[in-house]
This record gives C-alpha cells, structure tokens and sequence, in this order.
C-alpha cells in the first residue's frame, strides 16, 4: 500500500498518527543516535480528542521521549510501549505482531 493509502486506512478505523520527534540530529538511521531532538507537542491532542482512550509508543525511544511530553494524563488514558516496527528491532514478527495486537481493544 501507499503511504497515503495507509494513512486513510487509519483513519477509517479513526486511529491517528502523530510523530514525537519533529526534527532531529543524528548520524545514521538509528534512533539510539539521535543526539539533538525537537519533539512535537501532544498535550493538545488531549484537549482536543476528549474521547482519545490509548497512545501507543513505537518504540523505546519514542516511549520515553512521549511519556515525557504528557503533563497530565486522565486516568482513562492508556499509554502503550510498543516494540518497534523497524527492521532494525530484532524480534520476530510474531513478537511484534503479539505485542501490537493490544491496540485492538481500542478500536
């Protein structure tokens, strides 16, 4: 599928998608090289979509770096640490497939 496919794949299941990192600097693709990073706002997104019931993280990176982000978080709220989609994250797709397969009780 296309990226923009995809998108409106998502959005027909009402799932949005939003980075936590706008812009960074890093040599390479890794995110453990990430050195400087200008991170998105998100705690608009919580005013803005009351009825919002999870925020999952891809990744170890983008969960700290998200969590860190959130001011207040309603106690309705699940935050979700998820294993990388990236290639580069070694576990198998079965792992990731388990794992991922938690967001299904939100939709």
């Amino acid at each position: 599928m296309t990226y923009e496919a995809r998108l409106e794949r998502l959005g027909q299941r009402r799932i949005g998608l939003w980075d936590v990192i706008a812009a960074a600097s890093r040599r390479g693709s890794l995110d453990q090289a990430i050195r400087v990073a200008e991170h998105n706002q998100v705690d608009h997104l919580l005013r803005d979509y009351p009825r919002l019931a999870a925020i999952a993280f891809n990744g170890v990176t983008a969960a700290a770096a998200g969590r860190r982000l959130f001011s207040n978080i309603p106690p309705h709220l699940a935050l979700l640490d998820l294993p990388s989609s990236s290639a580069a994250n070694t576990k198998s797709i079965a792992e990731k497939s388990a794992a991922w397969a938690r967001l299904r009780e939100f939709i």
